[in-house]
């Protein structure tokens, strides 16, 4: 009991950095303690030439105001992968749609009769599925050449006519950062390329061809680390590339979900070492808390202080 470590009140001080922040939250207990844990985990992933980096992003970031968040850590990740949600809304915002501020007391039978979808506190027109349609209607000729996901999803990305810092599509097109999503069909994106084939156009996406190629990607280098915002398909898809290749070595969940239900968002990154998904002397950290809170002190604090 010698090597205890004394809690250190936390004392916010007049034009603190959030690296200093986190920095001293990593004194603390609960939460605060995790975050900035991540942030010292991340930053060490970020210093280490050797390892690559994988970000599975699940739940509705985008929507909520994250999107040039998630831009700032695509400059540090090796493979991204997504759900077809997010993608569907950077789209979205590439097109020129937008998101609101709204409430979540409301009464959802007006928005419905005003053409406003809720996301929670955050609204969203319907009519901007309009715009989506004419997208894909327009460059459908160019889209259907596509043959995996991370295909289809760069062409997209080279098509908006927007800057790389303004959306994350593009961002992974101009970079040539992998993109995947493997449950594409499950977002407006998906229903945008079932529309077109209900019309007869003809397209085929090799999602097992998606596999193979974080599998190899995996295989190929030996220290990874992953990065976990919210879990569901995107961390399930990278942590099957861990267990079929070798275990990672850091690793960052956030997450509100709970592990005694038994789902995949909310187990634990202990839980992987029993798979071969983590490594035993890997360094990781679980954070619950919400994505919006924890993910931007996080990387804040990575960013600030990794090795120039």
């Amino acid at each position: 009991m010698d090597t205890l470590e004394p809690i250190k009140p936390l004392n916010i001080k007049r034009g603190m950095k959030v690296s200093d922040l986190v920095e001293d939250m990593k004194s603390l207990g609960f939460q605060a303690r995790k975050i900035g844990e991540a942030g010292e985990i991340l930053k060490e992933m970020f210093d280490d030439e050797k390892c690559k980096i994988f970000v599975g992003l699940a739940g509705a970031l985008v929507p909520a105001g994250m999107k040039k968040i998630i831009i700032s850590l695509l400059d540090e990740t090796d493979v991204f992968v997504s759900t077809g949600a997010n993608l569907t809304h950077d789209l979205i915002e590439a097109l020129g749609g937008k998101h609101y501020q709204g409430s979540e007391l409301v009464d959802d039978s007006e928005l419905n009769k005003e053409g406003i979808d809720r996301i929670y506190d955050v609204f969203m027109k319907s009519e901007v599925y309009e715009k989506l349609d004419d997208f894909f209607d327009k460059n459908w000729q160019e889209l259907e050449k596509a043959k995996t996901t991370k295909e289809l999803l760069w062409k997209i990305g080279s098509l908006l006519k927007v800057k790389k810092d303004e959306s994350i599509l593009k961002k992974c097109y101009e970079e040539k950062i992998p993109i995947f999503c493997p449950a594409l069909a499950d977002s407006g994106i998906g229903l945008m390329i079932w529309g077109n084939k209900a019309r007869g156009k003809e397209i085929f996406i090799d999602a097992f061809e998606d596999m193979k190629k974080i599998i190899d990607f995996a295989w190929k280098n030996k220290k990874k680390g992953v990065v976990y915002i919210g879990g569901g398909v995107p961390k399930n898809f990278i942590q099957q590339a861990m267990q079929f290749s070798t275990p990672a070595s850091y690793g960052i969940q956030i997450t509100t979900d709970k592990e005694e239900y038994g789902g995949s968002s909310g187990a634990k990154l202990k839980e992987g070492i029993s798979w071969g998904k983590m490594s035993q002397e890997g360094k990781f950290v679980n954070v619950s808390c919400d994505a919006t809170i924890a993910l931007p002190l996080i990387l804040s604090y990575a960013l600030e202080k990794k090795d120039k």
